[in-house]
């Protein structure tokens, strides 16, 4: 039994904080998730998030969360490094503790402490929950804890969460996953497919709705491989559908599919859900079928244009994206050729490109045919050469088109100096809007906003509405110049910058308090 000095003490309690965190992310969608997950964690434990100007180098933090990629380029030197520039801190403040997590705690192991002795926890993709015990027992034993798993011990959703955003969601239908990419480390860190079911996904999906959110992005390793796992190779196309009956969730996206199991019940149940947006990530790698072979990429050229036709045939305004490797070990000129064939044919909206490296532990990596870095540079600066003028002719044809743009946070890094706001448009493309000259300041639309206006100029990365500027003074607005429609996510943004609570933060229905996750997502090359 509780008595009411026990609810007081536990009150309390939980109104002194243990101390400050910050959590670090390297690397993909998944990672950015699951960090949401560790500062959730870390919060129900009873700590809070440092100031955004704390330094952890000058012992400013008290426990420093690295989730790191093992994908990217110098992956390893990245963290490495940062760890070297944290140890004067951790002499001088020994109190302070300094977690390692994600796909390359994963694949190192006690590598990380061998190297790097200060680091007081090492955990892996498949126990993130247990965070807050290991920090524990290492702060108790006064040694090291490293504890990996090998298979998934709880599925991340369950676990308590703080959201890096009041308007837009990430919700992981699928963690894992059961192809064999030879470039790809990602399956032996994350192990095999393994998939929700889709009540708990619809029920997290409310939940977020609830509390808030207008858009949600269905996360997987490869979500169209969806529903394998129970028998339903279906399920995805009927989630999709099933989200369309959620009411209030007005955008819906998902990342990333697979070109092998793209098949047309996905594509019709994006035409025909109103809420999933017209935007598709679809990964082509190569455009060489001999690449794609050594790749064990399932699919060819052929095959993923076809793709590209059925779903422009169906959404005529989706903007496709991709990834593209270059150097792949074995590509020839001719190889790198078809490659820039087929993006020239595919008019992607924008691509992310990488410089094939090696990864230890990837069959790719002891290859014969490695191609020398100079070549692999020459073609890199010719493919992103390309994508860059057909990113800009794309943009061009949507001059005088009426958008409809969600307001973000972090999305215009000038928009104090040109007074304009930014945010997404339902393609996904990046827009800067101008507002009307002498709004009043509450009037001005907040991240969670929708804005509707005319885009005026195209760039090359991005679309400028400036349509608000064409009024004349003492002049209304129309609704294709500038409108805005306050939304209940720009109330919960508003009421988090207020300091109150503005709902749960998961399917557990877990308080999350604000907190800080830096992120460390690739991004679309700048000139």
């Amino acid at each position: 039994m509780t008595t009411d000095t026990d609810a007081a003490t536990s009150a309390g309690a939980l109104s002194t904080p243990r101390g400050t965190y910050q959590v670090r992310t390297f690397g993909c969608q998944m990672n950015v998730h699951d960090s949401e997950r560790l500062t959730g964690l870390l919060e129900e434990s009873g700590f809070v998030a440092a100031p955004d100007d704390a330094d952890a180098r000058r012992g400013e933090v008290d426990v420093v969360v690295f989730n790191t990629c093992a994908v990217r380029e110098n992956a390893d030197k990245k963290l490495y490094g940062t760890l070297g520039a944290l140890r004067p801190a951790k002499d001088a403040n020994p109190g302070m503790q300094i977690a390692v997590g994600g796909c390359l705690a994963q694949k190192d192991r006690s590598t990380i402490v061998d190297r790097a002795p200060w680091v007081d926890v090492v955990f892996g993709t498949h126990n993130i929950g247990a965070l807050p015990v290991l920090l524990d027992r290492a702060q108790h034993r006064a040694e090291a804890q490293v504890e990996i798993l090998e298979s998934l011990e709880v599925f991340p959703s369950t676990l308590p969460t703080r959201r890096e955003s009041s308007y837009a969601a990430w919700v992981s239908i699928s963690v894992g996953c059961n192809n064999t990419c030879t470039f790809c480390i990602v399956p032996s860190l994350r192990g095999k497919e393994k998939d929700r079911r889709p009540g708990d996904i619809l029920a997290e999906v409310r939940d977020v709705v609830d509390t808030g959110a207008l858009e949600v992005t269905l996360l997987g390793q490869n979500v169209n491989s969806y529903g394998v796992e129970f028998g339903d190779r279906g399920a995805f196309a009927k989630l999709l559908r099933s989200c369309g009956d959620i009411e209030d969730l007005e955008r819906v996206r998902f990342t990333s599919p697979h070109p092998a199991m793209f098949t047309d019940d996905v594509i019709a149940a994006m035409a025909e859900t109103d809420n999933v947006m017209p935007q598709l990530h679809m990964p082509l790698q190569s455009g060489s079928d001999d690449v794609l072979r050594r790749m064990k990429r399932s699919y060819r050229s052929k095959k993923f244009l076809g793709i590209l036709d059925r779903v422009r045939e169906r959404i005529p305004e989706a903007a496709i994206t991709t990834d593209i490797i270059v150097g792949f070990p074995g590509e020839t000129e001719e190889d790198f050729q078809r490659t820039l064939d087929v993006v020239e044919a595919s008019r992607f909206a924008s691509a992310f490109t990488f410089q094939y490296s090696i990864r230890p532990g990837t069959p790719a990596a002891t290859m014969e045919g490695q191609v020398p870095k100079e070549v692999v540079q020459d073609r890199y600066e010719r493919l992103t050469a390309l994508q860059d003028r057909i990113t800009y002719e794309e943009n061009q044809k949507l001059e005088g088109r009426v958008v409809e743009v969600l307001v973000a946070e972090g999305e215009g890094t000038r928009d104090e100096t040109t007074h304009r706001i930014s945010g997404r448009s339902r393609d996904h493309r990046l827009v800067h809007l101008a507002v009307p000259e002498g709004l009043e300041s509450a009037d001005i639309p907040r991240p969670g906003d929708m804005v509707t206006a005319t885009v005026t100029r195209a760039a090359p990365f991005y679309l400028i509405a400036d349509s608000a500027r064409e009024v004349a003074p003492g002049v209304s607005p129309t609704r294709e110049q500038f409108s805005v429609r306050r939304t209940r996510s720009g109330d919960a943004w508003e009421a988090g910058e207020s300091g109150l609570d503005a709902g749960s933060s998961c399917g557990t229905g877990a308080t999350a308090p604000s907190g800080l996750v830096t992120l460390g997502m690739p991004s679309l090359r700048r000139p």
